[in-house]
């Protein structure tokens, strides 16, 4: 008998290691990409921010030196000062009905305007228009028209009302005067975000509800409004930051007043402290409570709508 011998197991070709690229040249080349937008970031947004609090320390005055170190006194001046506790009001309300109204009216109009045809398309570019205007001259031509004696006033007295309401003149009814121009000059904004969104909604969905019964009100509730969160969260967020650092609509318009600061906000008592009045450490506190403020709203309102998205 003869044996068989096995074939040779055929050798496994060498596993050769992947080198491993050095780290520095990579982060060098994300630096070379990165830095400058980090650069610009450092220098125009955390630069003044630290300028910003170190003065908020001091009682710097540039025309009445020396500068004294005060530690957290400007703070607890702020909680005590009737001026600032007023302006706190005044930006609450006004951000309240900025935040609100242009998303209400926004989302209204974009319903109507989502449609297919020219007429529509114009209507958009008009309705957007205010938006791309300069606040300082939606300022003035709305400061011309609620003038005491301007077009709408005059309208009024025509139709019979003996006493129109002033409303740049009286102290009740200033703050939401300016409200409603800062809500019509950013309703244009709301409407785009939410014509967005609702071209964004597949219609085989909105078709399976109107299948299954569903009527136009019931297929928004079920179907449109859940899907429309994220422009609900874009409009909210931009809405509300813009409102609370309102400052050139009140100075153009009504310079804070009438009265004792019936519309002043904290954005624009911080520009009349510290370049009016020249105390430059108070007005940087108020700056830096502003901006917690800001920031401490702007994150809970942006996780509770976030959320909102994740669960729906």
């Amino acid at each position: 008998m003869t044996a068989v011998v096995a074939p040779p197991a055929p050798s496994r070709p060498a596993v050769r290691r992947r080198r491993r690229r050095p780290v520095w040249p990579r982060l060098a080349h994300f630096a070379s990409f990165g830095a400058p937008g980090v650069l610009v970031y450092l220098c125009f947004v955390m630069a003044p921010i630290l300028i910003s609090f170190g003065y908020s320390l001091t009682n710097y005055n540039p025309f009445n030196p020396p500068v004294k170190f005060v530690g957290l006194d400007n703070y607890r001046l702020l909680f005590s000062d009737e001026q600032f506790l007023t302006a706190l009001k005044v930006t609450t309300i006004l951000t309240l009905i900025v935040v609100v109204v242009p998303n209400v009216l926004g989302l209204g109009v974009a319903l109507l305007l989502d449609r297919k045809g020219w007429l529509y398309n114009a209507l958009r570019s008009v309705f957007f228009t205010p938006v791309i205007l300069s606040s300082v001259v939606v300022s003035i031509v709305w400061s011309r028209l609620l003038d005491d004696r301007g077009p709408l006033n005059s309208l009024l007295r025509a139709v019979g009302v003996s006493h129109p309401p002033g409303w740049l003149s009286d102290p009740d009814v200033a703050l939401y005067s300016v409200a409603s121009i800062v809500c019509w000059q950013m309703l244009g904004f709301c409407v785009v975000v939410y014509l967005a969104g609702l071209q964004g909604v597949p219609a085989e969905l909105l078709e399976a509800a109107e299948i299954d019964g569903a009527g136009p009100l019931r297929r928004f509730r079920a179907v449109t409004w859940p899907l429309l969160a994220p422009s609900l969260t874009i409009n909210t967020v931009v809405l509300l930051i813009s409102a609370f650092k309102t400052y050139d609509y009140v100075k153009v318009i009504t310079n804070g007043g009438p009265g004792s600061g019936a519309t002043a906000t904290i954005a624009f008592d911080v520009l009349q402290t510290g370049f009016d009045s020249n105390h430059v450490g108070y007005a940087s506190a108020m700056a830096v409570l502003m901006l917690v403020i800001v920031a401490l709203v702007t994150t809970v309102v942006l996780s509770f709508l976030r959320r909102r998205e994740v669960d729906l």
